[in-house]
């Protein structure tokens, strides 16, 4: 760390604050969404969302609107790609009274949208990229997903809470500079600031942090600096955007593949989509005046459906996280790895009762089911084991997962970590819009740009202009952190015997937070069904997750096959790969139950959902050849 770096940094520093007044305030995206009112649609979501009672509409009925969507009344938007993108665009055009639809070829997050690293923040790499590089490009994607940051946080309360991260420090250039450096994160962060950050001593970073190395390095620690940003869980909240989206009137299906784009022959215009039901094999045409395709790192796939010479502009970059024993990191209590021998920050962020640790950065090819490869596992372990007191160990990776990151290609960066993580809107065809690039924070953005194109190009006439920056998402209503106490005291967990018997057992705290923050408000309906229907027994022993959740979520949020549950529904796949086998068989017998399925459909449940779970690296499944971390 020199002098020269940290004069760059007060002096940004000082003509941010200049610039603002003291204070930075937000692009003007905002106004827009403040003075669009709402009208009738959004009032009638509301009273919806706020019915503990509500239910989307069925699959069928889902499908049967898709199927009515003819070229004499089509839709007026219909969305390609399930993800957070994908699923806040249906939300958005629905609630600004558009007739929608959305096909996804899997399921709602199935992609990239379940694979991130579960932070809803604006950027601190990029921050110092717009410093030091004086890339305004960069600044601006900062500035706008710390305005969506906390947007987002009260959106969804009972997913999305601020995190602290911890930045360690072994010497005091370091502090300073990380100090100035977060305290300017704060300041772009203006009036959506979550917390300020602090310095604290090392005799304080150890007693907030105990498994925080002391020395690292021929070094030792001089303090941390603590900063906050948000963690989600991201497959929950991306269901729960499907399902709003589903209540605002959007037909959402998936498990549907569109197998080729509809032409107007006099036109040129695309129409609509040929869709296959994954699930039955049955085909229908969908109809609509314009489609937006967000299938992420699939999107070029989309495009070259109407030209098949069409240049690729995905660059897709291969993500890769891996999950430790809680005691790896405190509770409440994330850390931050500044320097990695590649020049990215490794996250070690505490989540859902177990410690997430990543990411990578590297090229890779795309496809529906990316694995990790072992140097990128061991690169993680590297990574946080110069910070660490504790023996870092291949064998405690609970799980293993890759992402793949659907970055905008500029052909003349050198390496995917270079290139902004800022999304592209356009129309390359008439009557196709494209969105792709961006980053989970600024999805609704995001959507509602994709939603204004769409509107200019098929000249449609919404009711009224974008709400999203206010709408609460289902379960949010009415939810406090407290809520869990209610669960506690007034239900209990009727459990079946392995000789038949239906014993009663307690709502204990751990299930009865894991419900609250899992479901917002809709967990009295899980608890309920818990207790009335005798499914109140854990899945796997050591977590949290209730047999009722099962069919809690066939019913009420489109799950419909055994991976749909373990990965995406509740988190058991990401978070303990060996636990989630384990809990397979019951998975697979109560969505059995709920959806009429026979035994062959059962058998080919279990077998997809083994070889899903072969693609997460933990301990036991893979093949590695252990040195440094045995």
């Amino acid at each position: 760390m020199s002098v020269s770096s940290l004069r760059r940094l007060a002096v940004s520093a000082a003509v941010i604050a200049a610039a603002s007044g003291g204070a930075v305030y937000l692009s003007p995206s905002v106004a827009s969404s403040d003075r669009a009112g709402g009208g009738p649609v959004l009032d009638s979501l509301k009273r919806t969302l706020g019915d503990p009672s509500a239910s989307v509409p069925s699959r069928s009925a889902q499908e049967s609107a898709l199927i009515k969507a003819t070229s004499s009344n089509p839709l007026d938007v219909l969305v390609i790609g399930g993800g957070a993108t994908g699923s806040g665009v249906a939300l958005d055009a629905a609630t600004r009274g558009l007739r929608v639809g959305l096909v996804e070829r899997e399921d709602f997050s199935s992609g990239t949208s379940s694979r991130s690293t579960k932070l809803i923040h604006g950027g601190v790499r990029y921050l110092e990229k717009a410093v030091f590089n004086l890339d305004y490009g960069q600044l601006k994607l900062v500035f706008h997903a710390l305005e969506e940051r906390k947007q987002l946080i009260e959106n969804a309360p009972h997913l999305c809470h601020a995190l602290p991260c911890m930045t360690p420090c072994f010497d005091w250039f370091e502090v300073v500079y990380y100090w100035m450096g977060l305290k300017m994160y704060d300041l772009v962060a203006g009036p959506r600031l979550l917390h300020l950050s602090r310095y604290y001593s090392a005799q304080e970073s150890a007693e907030l942090f105990p498994t925080l190395a002391r020395k690292g390095k021929d070094k030792s620690l001089r303090g941390t600096v603590v900063y906050y940003d948000g963690q989600m869980n991201d497959s929950r909240l991306n269901v729960g955007l499907a399902c709003t989206a589903a209540l605002a009137g959007a037909a959402v299906l998936n498990h549907a593949e569109v197998v080729s784009l509809i032409t107007d022959d006099d036109t040129k215009r695309i129409v609509g989509a040929r869709v296959r039901n994954n699930l039955t094999g049955k085909e229908f045409e969908s109809y609509a005046r314009v489609v937006v395709n967000a299938a992420g790192p699939f999107c070029d796939s989309i495009r070259k459906m109407v030209d098949e010479d069409t240049k690729p502009m995905i660059c897709p970059s291969s993500g890769v996280h891996i999950v430790l024993p809680d005691y790896y990191s405190p509770e409440g209590m994330g850390l931050i790895v500044p320097k990695t021998k590649d020049g990215r920050v490794v996250f070690m962020l505490p989540w859902l009762g177990r410690t997430v640790a990543g990411t990578t950065d590297s090229n890779t090819s795309i496809t529906p089911l990316p694995e990790p490869h072992e140097d990128e596992i061991q690169f993680i372990l590297d990574a946080i084991s110069d910070y660490l007191n504790i023996k870092v160990r291949r064998t405690d990776v609970l799980s293993a997962w890759s992402g793949i990151r659907p970055l905008a290609m500029d052909p003349t960066a050198k390496s995917t970590e270079s290139i902004s993580r800022d999304h592209v809107v356009f129309e390359e065809h008439p009557g196709l819009v494209t969105i792709t690039g961006g980053k989970w924070t600024t999805y609704r953005s995001m959507a509602e740009d994709a939603v204004n194109a769409a509107i200019k190009s098929g000249k449609l006439s919404p009711t009224n202009g974008c709400v999203t920056q206010k709408l609460q998402l289902l379960g949010s209503h009415g939810w406090e952190p407290s809520s869990f106490t209610a669960l506690a005291q007034q239900y209990v967990r009727m459990k079946k015997t392995y000789g038949g018997k239906v014993v009663p057992g307690a709502m204990d705290t751990a299930a009865a937070k894991h419900l609250s923050h899992a479901y917002g408000s809709m967990a009295e309906r899980v608890a309920t069904i818990a207790q009335e229907e005798g499914l109140g027994k854990r899945l796997a022993h050591g977590h949290p997750f209730l047999e009722a959740e099962v069919a809690y979520c066939a019913r009420h949020e489109y799950c419909e096959s055994a991976v749909d549950f373990i990965a995406r529904r509740c988190r058991i796949a990401f978070l303990d790969t060996d636990a989630a086998a384990r809990a397979l068989q019951r998975v697979v017998e109560i969505l059995a139950s709920e959806h009429k399925w026979d035994k062959s459909r059962e058998k080919q449940e279990m077998q997809k959902a083994k070889e899903f779970l072969q693609t997460f690296k933990s301990s036991k499944n893979a093949q590695f050849h252990d040195g440094k971390h045995n």
